[in-house]
């Protein structure tokens, strides 16, 4: 267990279904997407929340914080990040994602890059190593839909467009469906990128009225007769497991 007051932690949670240790480089996020629980769980108004702004010291901390973590035994890939997404646009001139890739892995931590940033990640793939992982988030084939929901992320062909290219490139790839929307686009998108990703992570939607209108049941089955049939590695998160 890490001690206390560090900015490498371990996620709790649903969090901690997806990596084991994160950091949050920025407060807050220019994405703007209308589902997110962030705002909420850190008590930002949404409106400033969308103004986001890097963490005082983050790249420094962390330079300090990795030996006292790698003494408490941290162990497994970095996720960057939870709270916010390493590659919003104002990371193109902050480059904290980039710093904060080297300094993890100049400690001989992996990394996990989770991101809806789309081309602005691959800047930095030339950094990514073996142990290390890119991940995007799809919710959507719709570019409208997407607009509506999640108004300064990359576009849905501008994420899928970037997985396919991390997989060339030979890095592990995982793409997290969550939160679900519209389950015919989910189960569509599986269809499209399967042969480019290594893992699917499959949610439900929390905390918004959208989620009272589907039927989870028939989700959870549909998706995993779908992630079958194209013989996809995937890991169903709690939320949804309990429909099965």
């Amino acid at each position: 267990m890490l001690r206390k007051g560090l900015v490498i932690y371990e996620p709790k949670g649903r969090a901690a279904e997806y990596c084991p240790l994160a950091v949050n480089l920025y407060r807050g996020c220019g994405h703007g997407c209308i589902y997110c629980y962030a705002p909420s769980t850190l008590r930002i108004d949404r409106e400033g929340f969308k103004n986001a702004t890097p963490r005082p010291d983050v790249i420094a901390r962390l330079q300090k914080d990795l030996p006292k973590a790698a003494a408490d035994g941290a162990k497994g890939n970095v996720l960057l990040c939870f709270t916010c997404d390493p590659y919003q646009p104002i990371d193109e001139i902050h480059h904290l994602a980039r710093r904060a890739i080297l300094i993890l892995h100049s400690y001989g931590f992996d990394v996990t890059i989770l991101t809806k940033g789309g081309r602005r990640a691959k800047a930095d793939f030339d950094l990514l190593l073996p142990g290390d992982e890119f991940a995007t988030t799809l919710t959507f084939m719709s570019e409208i839909d997407s607009l509506k929901w999640e108004p300064c992320a990359a576009t849905p062909d501008d994420r899928i467009a970037t997985i396919i290219d991390a997989h060339v490139l030979g890095l592990k790839t995982w793409v997290s469906l969550e939160p679900v929307i519209d389950t015919t686009q989910t189960l569509e998108l599986i269809r499209r990128v399967h042969p480019y990703v290594d893992l699917f992570k499959v949610g439900t939607l929390n905390n918004h009225p959208q989620a009272s209108k589907i039927d989870w049941k028939k989700f959870a089955s549909d998706v995993v007769a779908t992630l079958e049939k194209y013989h996809c590695d995937y890991y169903l998160k709690k939320d949804l497991r309990r429909y099965l």
